[in-house]
């Protein structure tokens, strides 16, 4: 039995990039992954995931994602291959929706450059885009898209360059904390540390049953459809974008890596569902139908034809902010998932948190968001 600092349940966004923060503050880390490096079971895969400085959700994120652009630039300039692609961000809907006024709201608190553009400014400036009338966007330059594949198997690698212990294909049967110390217990072995970060999106619930209640994992599917000028959907003339339409709350990215401009719909068919059962092969025809009629709507240029689909997971909270917190009754255990279909972005920055928390026990960064203690059922 090997000791250790620190285990990591969980190399996806959140565990990978606490395992390299980890290791370079000298914690003798060991990472386990259940599935492989970067896999496509989670929440962590798809190509592309969005960043942003504009965020509607809330002002208080602004500063973490300040901190995350610049750990993605360093990872980036160590990996030696570019994962942030600068693009701009665009949110909008109609001129009263919570994206409209939230995104304007988070650049005027912290000064962000941005632009409000009618249908017509946006179609002028970004051909593609083809709002209703009635609504406007927020455009912000900083914003743009990650590769999620790459930023993960990145700070893996870069991790083990620092120490951390790494292993894939490793799942976890048990684990247990007490008196300042936790033991895990896998099919290959047992595994001592002083203490225990649980990054594990979906499966958190099975791992931390006391999180089950506020935790649901929810089936999400993303589909890339053909363009009939696929200069009008480069990055370079294609933002990324937040929009609410009818009801409802979009998202997408120019064409990149793979044919076709990525959309998705927040929340998608409303389907809770067990990680272990899902059907992950599977996309129907409800589900593109879901989104087809977005792309005619709002999109010039864009086609019917779906050229592939992916299904992934969100792991949403009641409040669809993250937990970032230790587990009550057990000081040892550190929760770090659960982030609600938005929180691939902020992983270098969680990865820098849990460093500090488990080394110093605190944290320059501001998380009271995602204390626990905003549900007290947990300790009811």
């Amino acid at each position: 039995m090997k000791p250790y600092d620190v285990i990591v349940l969980g190399a996806g966004a959140m565990g990978s990039a606490a395992a390299l923060h980890l290791a370079r503050q000298g914690q003798r880390t060991l990472v386990l992954e259940r599935f492989g490096v970067a896999h496509d079971r989670g929440s962590s895969h798809g190509l592309t995931r969005i960043i942003r400085l504009a965020y509607f959700e809330h002002p208080s994120y602004v500063p973490l994602l300040r901190r995350a652009f610049e750990l993605w630039r360093d990872l980036e300039r160590q990996a030696g291959e570019p994962i942030l692609h600068v693009t701009g961000s665009l949110d909008a809907g109609p001129v009263d929706s919570r994206t409209v006024s939230g995104s304007i709201r988070s650049c005027r608190e912290h000064d962000l450059p941005y632009d409000v553009l009618t249908p017509g400014d946006l179609a002028a400036r970004f051909p593609a885009y083809r709002l209703p009338a009635g609504h406007v966007g927020v455009f912000q330059p900083d914003g743009g898209f990650l590769v999620p594949e790459r930023c993960i198997a990145a700070s893996l690698e870069l991790a083990r360059v620092a120490g951390a212990d790494v292993r894939p294909a490793e799942g976890v049967v048990r684990w247990e904390a007490k008196r300042g110390a936790v033991t895990v217990d896998t099919a290959r072995g047992t595994y001592e540390a002083g203490q225990l970060v649980v990054a594990a999106g979906a499966w958190a619930p099975a791992l931390v049953p006391s999180l089950g209640p506020l935790l649901t994992p929810e089936r999400q599917v993303v589909a890339w459809f053909d363009v009939a000028d696929r200069d009008a959907f480069a990055p370079e003339r294609f933002p990324v974008f937040n929009l609410e339409w009818e009801g409802e709350h979009w998202y997408g990215f120019p064409e990149f890596s793979a044919p076709g401009f990525k959309v998705g719909c927040y929340h998608h068919r409303r389907e809770a569902v067990d990680p272990e059962r899902l059907d992950r092969a599977h996309v129907d025809d409800d589900d593109l139908a879901l989104l087809r009629p977005l792309v005619r709507a709002c999109f010039a240029g864009a086609q019917d034809e779906v050229l592939q689909a992916k299904v992934c997971i969100f792991t949403n909270t009641p409040d669809e902010d993250f937990i970032i917190d230790r587990l009550p009754g057990s000081p040892e255990v550190l929760i770090a998932s659960a982030c609600s279909g938005h929180g691939f972005k902020f992983a270098a920055v969680v990865g820098e948190i849990v460093a500090d928390l488990i080394a110093r026990g605190s944290t320059t960064h501001d998380i009271a968001r995602h204390a626990l203690a905003r549900f007290p059922q947990l300790s009811a």
